[in-house]
């Protein structure tokens, strides 16, 4: 009896031994290659924003990325729906909250379109102003904080300091620095103020040096050329198969820009470049946006120059607010403001989309009317939103350290991303 106990047990105790060794050589075998899976944000100082990474590493290379957005919650275009269209202005200036002033425009263009309106020569005019301080201020931001995501401190106050000075044009000219809610459908709130073109006038002549300043510490800079050239390269073709625009797309060697293929205001009037890049990677997309800076200061230059007189608002007395003093001494001025604050504007029925170019990329409004004041349905196409879809593809390959350098390049704001 114990013999038989014996011999089952010196089997049992070898089949287990064998077992064990099976498994842990499986286990060594899993632990060969095994990936990291690492959360970039939402709270990081690099990501610009609430806007969080599921990276999967492979040592210090990015194997997976999979961008994960919707922290903010705005719920906008249900918001454009519940309101006038006048009414939804100081929205546009939370999209990308670094330019309202072209939000501000854009929105109002794509109503106007719908309206069937046109502005007269002098309102156009101030609105390519705005458009061209947006893209300054949005510009020197963008590349102030990528600078020192990478390790450039000095940059950034650079740029901020001018900054601070477009913003206080802002202030001279809406009366707020930051969300500025100036454009009305139909117009602005009002004209430009005295003085107010001197000032811009003195800020371009002064930016220019200032831009070539940031220039050289930047542009031959060995630290931002090794984090910069030949990361985060995005082809001709990829950048047009995932639809990105602006400065990003150009940066990859597609020459488009709004202003040009499909002019709006009178941006055909003006004599400037639209700066193309050649490889696609980070440096071509910060020298992009450079250049463009130096270019909306040609803009400017010209509108001060040519800016012609007249009204500044459509001649469409029964869709317009009327003037306050006429309001105060008239009883129809009375109901007339009355009714136009209640109901809105009395819209056409149809449906609309209008494209601007903006600091980012294509900001774009697609407006369903079914008639009113109120729109049926409202879309905007943000250009944050489509830039940071190519992160899937765009990010695995590169370091871990790369994430921060082309994340700034792309230069993306989560207001407008989760819309």
């Amino acid at each position: 009896m114990s013999n038989t106990v014996k011999e089952l047990e010196v089997p049992d105790t070898a089949a287990r031994s064998a077992s064990q060794a099976e498994g842990y050589q499986q286990t060594t075998e899993d632990l060969v290659g095994e990936k990291l899976v690492l959360n970039m944000g939402p709270s990081h100082p690099a990501t610009h924003g609430v806007l969080r990474i599921i990276l999967e590493l492979d040592g210090e290379i990015i194997t997976k990325a999979d961008p994960d957005i919707g922290f903010l919650h705005r719920g906008d275009e249900k918001i454009a729906e519940n309101m006038q269209y006048n009414q939804f202005i100081p929205y546009t200036d939370r999209l990308d909250y670094l330019a309202p002033l072209a939000n501000n425009v854009a929105y109002a263009l794509a109503v106007e379109k719908l309206m069937g309106w046109e502005l007269p020569a002098r309102g156009q005019t101030i609105r390519t102003i705005c458009c061209e301080m947006a893209r300054i201020s949005a510009h020197l931001l963008g590349i102030g904080a990528y600078a020192m995501d990478v390790g450039a401190m000095t940059v950034f106050l650079y740029t901020f300091t001018q900054r601070e000075t477009v913003y206080d044009l802002c202030e001279l000219l809406t009366g707020a620095r930051f969300t500025t809610s100036y454009t009305r459908v139909g117009g602005q709130i009002r004209d430009l103020p005295e003085g107010f073109t001197d000032k811009l006038s003195a800020f371009c002549d002064e930016f220019l040096p200032a831009l070539d300043e940031i220039d050289t510490l930047l542009s031959r800079n060995k630290i931002f050329l090794d984090r910069t050239k030949d990361v985060g390269v995005i082809s001709k073709e990829d950048a047009i198969a995932w639809g990105i625009s602006g400065p990003n797309l150009r940066g990859s060697g597609v020459d488009h820009d709004l202003r040009k293929v499909n002019p709006y205001l009178d941006y055909e009037n003006y004599d400037f470049d639209i700066p193309i890049g050649e490889h696609g990677d980070c440096y071509d997309r910060y020298a992009v946006r450079m250049e463009e800076m130096r270019q909306s200061v040609r803009i400017l230059k010209q509108a001060i120059k040519n800016l012609p007189d007249g009204p500044i608002n459509v001649a469409d007395s029964k869709q317009l607010l009327p003037d306050k003093e006429r309001v105060l001494m008239s009883m129809e001025e009375l109901i007339h403001h009355f009714i136009l604050v209640t109901e809105g504007l009395d819209a056409p029925e149809g449906e609309i989309y209008f494209g601007a170019e903006n600091p980012k990329g294509e900001l774009g409004f697609y407006i369903n009317s079914k008639g009113g004041g109120v729109p049926y349905r409202l879309k905007i196409r943000a250009p944050s939103f489509v830039n940071l879809s190519i992160l899937s593809t765009l990010l695995p390959g590169n370091m871990m350290s790369d994430t921060v350098a082309i994340l700034g390049s792309l230069d993306f704001v989560m207001g407008e991303c989760d819309r």
